[in-house]
């Protein structure tokens, strides 16, 4: 060894090596102790520093609200496309018009569609003035007959009571005679009376008889034709409320058919207004479906879509059905958007650069085919503001904070493969975030 030091010696004196004595330390006293000592501490010193335990996923941004979600343009109607007024990229305001189509469908060909329905219509109007005017007529008519009726009847009952009076009359007479004859025979009996004088006693009687068989057919007939004038009275009214219900059946059916007509002129006023495709709000065209001129489009069929040019910001994280019950509405979430630079210390927020704090306002309550929940995250407006260059479906890496802890606890549950702490939000920050 000692021969080995002495060549090493001798090397260095003739060379001036400077990496031996660097490496060898001869003549240094080592550190080693030192640094060992201080990584020691240093390492004690960290694990009692405050750790936020949190859930990170990834999402995507998106908006709180459906209207303000890129939404499909589609036709109520088919058509023909013959022109269009946007391009992809436009910008278009509320009321624009997208694109023209024309008509396909036989049915609807004719140009005077809507005049020519106008006119059927105000031909079956005057048709139910028509039958208007039939039933006005036919109630008169009822009216007529009736006061008809009630004449004739008055004239007849006075006849009646006349000719029942006359037949009481004959019937009273013929009594008389009849008593008269008797007491005839009596008398002539006892030689008071001829045999001329009873057969004239005879004769009365049997004249007033024919009287009184006369008065009563008479009064018979009477009550007979009264029958006769109330059938036929009532035969003739009768006939004319059947034809006053069937007029009033064909007005109804009028006005039905005048409704049917209305309606489809209606509906073809509103198609001619669905031959212009117009975007429902303020956003930019983009995944036109059709292209070109005369290109046939269906009922429903999308023509392109429109992304609303100022939505509010929302971002949608999917989180595992494990952390779920570890999340709350209003909970604090820190974003990062992909594109937009940022420094992240997920233990320390605080001392994070570049990221962007939002709330939780949504949880739903079913899973998606993954097994993930969908999160909805709302900016937070009393935090740095989220960019306005912010564009729909940007991916954002997301950071749910969670509860304070030691950085020793934090090992100590990771290496135990214990979840994060459940999240309590205390009174006093729920009072302040209201």
């Amino acid at each position: 060894m000692n021969e080995i030091k002495k060549k090493i010696e001798a090397l260095e004196t003739s060379y001036k090596f400077k990496s031996i004595p660097a490496v060898y330390l001869e003549g240094r006293k080592s550190r080693v102790i030192k640094w060992f000592t201080g990584t020691i501490v240093m390492g004690i010193f960290i694990l009692f520093l405050p750790w936020t335990q949190n859930i990170r996923a990834r999402g995507y941004v998106t908006t709180l609200r459906q209207e303000n979600r890129p939404q499909e343009l589609n036709s109520v109607i088919g058509g023909k496309i013959a022109k269009w007024y946007v391009k992809e990229g436009d910008l278009v305001q509320t009321g624009d018009t997208i694109a023209q189509l024309t008509e396909i469908k036989d049915s609807y060909l004719d140009p005077n569609l809507i005049s020519r329905t106008q006119d059927q219509i105000s031909a079956k109007t005057n048709g139910i003035n028509q039958y208007r005017l039939k039933v006005e007529a036919i109630q008169n008519q009822i009216s007529a007959l009736e006061q008809g009726l009630q004449v004739k009847t008055r004239q007849l009952t006075i006849k009646v009571v006349s000719d029942s009076m006359d037949a009481m009359a004959a019937e009273n007479e013929y009594a008389i005679a009849e008593t008269q004859l008797k007491r005839a025979y009596i008398m002539k009996d006892s030689g008071l009376m001829s045999t001329l004088q009873i057969e004239q006693r005879i004769q009365a009687k049997q004249s007033s008889l024919a009287k009184k068989i006369s008065a009563a057919n008479k009064f018979l007939n009477a009550k007979s034709e009264i029958n006769q004038i109330l059938q036929e009275y009532n035969e003739k009214i009768y006939k004319a409320r059947s034809e006053m219900a069937s007029a009033n059946s064909e007005i109804a059916a009028g006005e039905a058919e005048i409704a049917k007509l209305n309606n489809q002129a209606s509906n073809y006023v509103m198609r001619n207004n669905f031959y212009y495709l117009l975007a429902p709000q303020s956003g930019q065209i983009v995944k036109a479906a059709k292209a070109g001129i005369n290109e046939i489009i269906k009922e429903g069929e999308k023509i392109a879509e429109i992304v609303p040019s100022s939505p509010s910001h929302a971002v949608e994280i999917f989180v595992p059905a494990i952390d779920i019950p570890l999340l709350s509405l209003g909970q604090e979430v820190k974003f990062l958007f992909d594109g937009y630079p940022a420094i992240l210390f997920s233990g320390w927020p605080g001392a994070s650069y570049g990221i962007f704090s939002g709330q939780i306002v949504a949880i739903e309550n079913t899973a998606d085919a993954k097994g993930d929940f969908r999160v909805l995250v709302a900016e937070d407006k009393t935090s740095k503001p989220w960019p306005k260059s912010l564009k729909m479906g940007v991916g954002a890496s997301s950071i749910a904070l969670l509860k304070n802890v030691s950085v020793w606890y934090e090992l100590w549950r990771n290496v135990n493969g214990f979840p994060p702490d459940y999240y309590e939000t205390s009174k006093d920050d729920k009072k302040s975030k209201k």
